[in-house]
């Protein structure tokens, strides 16, 4: 009998003790929310027992607290959340201030030139110049004109009167029987899927509007692409969408069928782009309409791919074969390829193809690892790829190496949004420009950066129907054409100033670096050019081409027995 009681003592204990734990939980400021929130509700609920006639007065408190106190419990025995486990429901305050951070940061806390990827003061030139609203900044520049790494145009003491603003350049090498007459400033490439039909309609428009071209993006040619008729880039990539057979390999037939419309007035091969070169993409299964699958050749019910690699060749010569055989396909249209650069003796090796078969593509665009409207993994949107600029200047470079500069036109793709944007690369080697992210500004985009999440604020880039119908076409395209002329008329008064005529004009000279406090340099000693032919002759005196020794037009691969000696390539690697 003895040893029961002491037993019952022992659990009576054991019981207070887990009872005054228990207390003290509930009372511990980390649980303090969801007891009261029990508590309120409970004396509601007596409340509104005692008083049945004012139970009315009652129901809408009694959900408020009850749901929160439902969601509390809830949050005590989920697993997922350990913070949520911690403190129950006070913790979702946090994932809401996570969910708002970025227009926190934006609208309150950005200053006016540290905004990523674009500063704020870059988008209110484009939404001004879009809306046609004075684009003028008072009281001097609020860039540090000291710091390293800062960038100027040198004028002239002798300026010119500003020029035709419509700048063009024609594209099409001695190959090329249809050469197009191109703006020095087009809109990148941007897919229907990626992009909302209204905003793929408003950008066409305003191309049509304006007389400059759209790049369809590797989606295909969209109705939504055709249904204004402003010229198109068809962009062609490694899921050969809209010229594919069944198994996903190119479809010649098909190809030539759709390449003959007179809209489209260029051929694009996407080797590669800046936001993740190297890398396929996937459109899950669930996300392939009926409409995606007609426009871009693919059954629905299976993931859309687009595979890391191109099946249509395997070497450089093979890949010069087939820009050749797309070439007369389209009927003589200038074709070309876009890329982001990577090894420096894979694009040799192209070059090295070029002279070997005599086929030469009619352009290049260039796309640097800062470009890129969809998404991507962070370590190659933030580390794979060669930088615009760098990536301009050595293919600029190589192709004059090779004596082929002047019958291919270089592209530049890569955070191009204004004036001096686009001066500064053609500085470094560009023939024309190309935006994606400028033109969707001006289509009214406001960097919210979900993209890829369907949710687009703005009807810019979803599929949602109801989202997608915030952007009213009209409306738009006028603004897409009013960012594209105003653009061209600053960069026409830049070249004015420098006391030149036309943007083809400008020459490293003509813009500097500090790289110091102290020192600065031109472009022209930053980016020095290579003798015309410098690469065929073997008299090689730049580092930055040492590759050119193994670089070979058979393969992409290196040539192990050419390979340059360690100090060779650290000397390379350091320009």
């Amino acid at each position: 009998m003895k040893r029961v009681n002491l037993r019952f003592r022992s659990d009576i204990r054991a019981a207070s003790e887990v009872f005054m734990q228990v207390l003290e939980l509930m009372f511990s400021p980390r649980f303090i929310v969801l007891t009261l929130c029990i508590a309120v509700t409970a004396l509601l609920v007596c409340g509104a027992i005692y008083d049945p006639e004012d139970i009315v007065l009652f129901a809408i408190p009694i959900a408020i607290f009850g749901s929160l106190s439902v969601l509390g419990i809830h949050d005590l025995l989920q697993k997922s959340h350990a913070v949520l486990r911690n403190y129950p429901i006070s913790a979702h305050i946090r994932f809401l201030l996570e969910e708002i951070r970025p227009e926190m940061r934006q609208y309150f806390f950005e200053s006016e030139k540290d905004g990523k990827p674009f500063s704020r003061d870059t988008r209110a030139v484009v939404y001004q110049r879009a809306k046609m609203v004075l684009d003028k900044r008072p009281f001097g520049t609020q860039e540090d004109v000291y710091a390293e790494g800062y960038e100027w145009m040198n004028h002239s003491v002798a300026p010119k009167p500003p020029a035709d603003e419509h700048f063009r350049v024609t594209v099409g090498g001695p190959d090329c029987s249809k050469p197009y007459s191109a703006s020095v400033f087009n809109i990148s490439a941007m897919s229907f899927g990626a992009l909302s039909p209204n905003a793929v309609r408003a950008l066409n428009a305003g191309a049509k509007k304006g007389n400059f071209a759209h790049d369809t993006g590797e989606g295909g040619v969209s109705p939504y692409h055709r249904e204004n008729g402003g010229d198109l880039i068809w962009e062609i990539g490694s899921g050969y969408f809209g010229c594919r057979n069944p198994d996903g390999t190119f479809n010649p037939d098909l190809f030539a069928k759709i390449a003959s419309d007179d809209q489209i007035k260029m051929i694009e091969l996407k080797v590669s782009q800046g936001a993740k070169p190297g890398h396929g993409g996937v459109l899950p299964a669930a996300k392939v309409s009926e409409e995606i699958s007609r426009i871009r050749g693919v059954p629905m019910g299976e993931d859309c791919i687009s595979p890391a690699y191109h099946r249509a060749f395997a070497t450089p010569l093979e890949m010069m074969q087939f820009i050749g055989d797309m070439r007369r396909l389209s009927g003589g249209k200038p074709v070309g390829f876009k890329l982001c650069i990577g090894h420096r003796w894979e694009f040799l090796a192209i070059c090295k193809a070029m002279v070997k078969t005599g086929i030469y593509p009619d352009f290049i665009v260039v796309d640097g690892n800062e470009g890129g409207t969809g998404a991507a993994p962070a370590e190659f949107m933030d580390h794979i790829g060669m930088p615009m600029r760098e990536g301009i200047n050595f293919v600029h470079n190589a192709l004059i190496g090779i004596n082929a500069r002047d019958r291919i036109r270089i592209g530049a793709a890569g955070k191009i949004a204004t004036g001096f944007d686009v001066a500064r690369a053609m500085a470094l080697g560009a023939d024309w420009c190309n935006s994606a992210r400028g033109f969707m500004f001006a289509l009214g985009c406001i960097q919210s950066l979900s993209c890829h999440t369907d949710r687009c604020p703005t009807g810019v880039t979803t599929q949602d129907p109801t989202r997608n119908r915030a952007l009213v076409v009209p409306d738009k395209t006028t603004r897409v054409y009013n960012y594209h002329r105003a653009t061209l008329h600053a960069l026409a008064e830049l070249i004015a100033a420098s006391g030149l005529s036309h943007p083809q004009e400008i020459q490293p000279i003509h813009f500097s670096r500090r790289i110091s406090a102290t020192d600065v340099l031109s472009f022209a000693r930053l980016y020095p050019e290579l003798r015309p032919g410098e690469l065929l002759d073997g008299h090689l005196d730049s580092p930055r081409f040492h590759a050119w020794a193994f670089a070979q037009a058979e393969s992409f691969a290196p040539l192990p027995a050419a390979q340059p000696s360690p100090a060779v390539v650290a000397a390379a690697a350091a320009q």
